[in-house]
């Protein structure tokens, strides 16, 4: 909504609608996030027959040494248990990674990323990371980069205290 068409909540306060300029960022930002996230699935999936979800949680196991407990990778995708244990199931069909009873409690699960995981990171990585500089970091000026970093960093920075486990940074 705009300015123009905004009608008073029924709260009683009026909210503080987006202007022209700030809609349009807002506008921008959904859209090429979402067009940017959509590549780069895309070209994992066609590359290397991997989502970006499982691209991303061969990284995360490898950035954890090979082995994460499954509440914590859920937690850290942002993503429910649920739909982790589903995509870990697919990837452990795969030989991508195992899930193991966790030696520190026994009650707990973990996922371990095996050589074969390991391989395909390997593999896929610099595709990867082409799409990305392709698609976002080659098109913008340093500076702007730079200032987006900054954006970003203030968004985390206000959402992450809820979820401290998601911080990747």
């Amino acid at each position: 909504m705009t300015d123009e068409s905004a009608a008073p909540v029924a709260t009683g306060h009026e909210p503080r609608w987006l202007d022209q300029d700030q809609q349009r960022a807002w506008r921008s930002f959904l859209l090429g996030t979402t067009l940017l996230l959509d590549r780069i699935d895309e070209d994992l999936r066609r590359e290397h027959g991997l989502s970006a979800v499982e691209y991303e949680i061969l990284v995360r196991l490898s950035e954890a040494d090979g082995t994460l407990r499954m509440a914590q990778l859920a937690a850290a995708l942002a993503h429910s248990r649920s739909r982790v244990t589903h995509t870990v199931k697919r990837m452990e069909g795969a030989g991508l990674v195992v899930r193991e009873e966790s030696p520190d409690d026994g009650r707990g699960v973990d996922c371990r990323l095996t050589d074969a995981g390991q391989d395909m990171l390997r593999t896929a990585a610099p595709g990867h990371v082409e799409t990305v500089r392709h698609s976002l970091i080659d098109l913008v000026d340093p500076d702007d980069l730079l200032a987006l970093g900054r954006v970003m960093d203030a968004v985390c920075d206000q959402l992450i205290c809820a979820h401290p486990e998601r911080e990747i940074r």
